[in-house]
């Protein structure tokens, strides 16, 4: 995965989350609405800037797949380029096949740009589809705009369009 041309601000790092992550994680995702369950700050990756808590994401394993989520950036730091740098790290470390779930076409069109493709319900994996199969029914139900994704790797394990200053 081409990484180089993102950079983090320099008071800024990258690193694993340890125990002392957990509630800032946690109250870093409440905050963006998302869904508070299955976090385990085992699975996260966090960046910090000036020694707090800027941007955390994880990767949820499953039976025969990975899922990218919680993927939240302060509010303070958004437009810095953190998500994008986040969201390359977090694939180049995937090991099996890599799926989310994101709301709307704006999400959808920030991961589009990291190769993730829109996947139609029926074509989860099988571990997959109980965790999502709520989503599926707020969509069809409720038009709920979830957005199933799967990461496709382009070219050469390269980026073709690698986004600079949009953030999620």
């Amino acid at each position: 995965m081409q990484q180089s041309n993102l950079v983090l601000p320099s008071e800024c790092v990258l690193r694993k989350a340890t125990s002392e992550d957990n509630w800032p994680i946690r109250l870093l995702v409440l905050s963006a609405k998302l869904d508070p369950t299955q976090l385990r700050w085992q699975q996260f990756w966090v960046i910090e800037c000036d020694r707090k808590l800027a941007a955390c994401g994880q990767l949820r394993n499953f039976l025969d797949t990975q899922e990218l989520g919680s993927l939240v950036v302060a509010p303070t730091w958004r437009g810095r380029g953190l998500g994008s740098f986040l969201t390359q790290h977090l694939i180049s470390t995937t090991t099996q096949p890599l799926y989310l779930e994101c709301l709307g076409q704006r999400l959808a069109q920030f991961y589009s740009r990291f190769g993730f493709v829109p996947v139609a319900f029926e074509d989860l994996p099988r571990s997959l589809k109980p965790k999502f199969r709520l989503s599926e029914l707020a969509k069809k139900l409720i038009r709920v705009p979830v957005v199933f994704m799967h990461y496709q790797q382009t070219e050469a394990g390269n980026l073709t369009k690698l986004p600079r200053t949009e953030e999620i």
